[in-house]
């Protein structure tokens, strides 16, 4: 299973740290992922992070704003948001396959884990 929290409201500009922890699966054999999804509309890939830690994948619409993490010794993924924007305000959602492939899939298709949903709203 995994276990988002961390969401909120904030302030435009400001920061969100989304941490996700993993429980019941090989927390280290399993590409680690976020998504987001706007009301009405489907859910996106955000960002992932291979099983060692060093490939990382980020959306145009996050690049230089937010940084995902992983320790592997806690089963822990971490999604930190800086300089949020109006436009980041959704539901954000852990995910996690064994194949990165997945996380490139629309809608995520297949993917073995999803955590549930944590919002995130910014005000201006």
């Amino acid at each position: 299973q995994l276990q988002a929290s961390g969401g909120g409201l904030v302030q435009v500009g400001g920061s969100l740290r989304l941490p996700c922890a993993a429980t019941g699966f090989t927390f280290n054999y399993y590409v680690m992922g976020w998504f987001r999804q706007y009301p009405g509309k489907e859910r996106q890939v955000v960002s992932y992070i291979s099983s060692s830690g060093l490939t990382t994948y980020y959306a145009d619409s996050v690049k230089g704003r937010f940084t995902i993490s992983r320790d592997n010794a806690k089963n822990i993924v971490t999604l930190q948001m800086d300089n949020l924007k109006p436009e980041d305000a959704a539901t954000y959602y852990c995910a996690a396959d064994r194949l990165m492939q997945t996380m490139r899939e629309p809608l995520g298709y297949g993917m073995d884990y999803w955590g549930k949903g944590t919002q995130v709203t910014v005000s201006s």
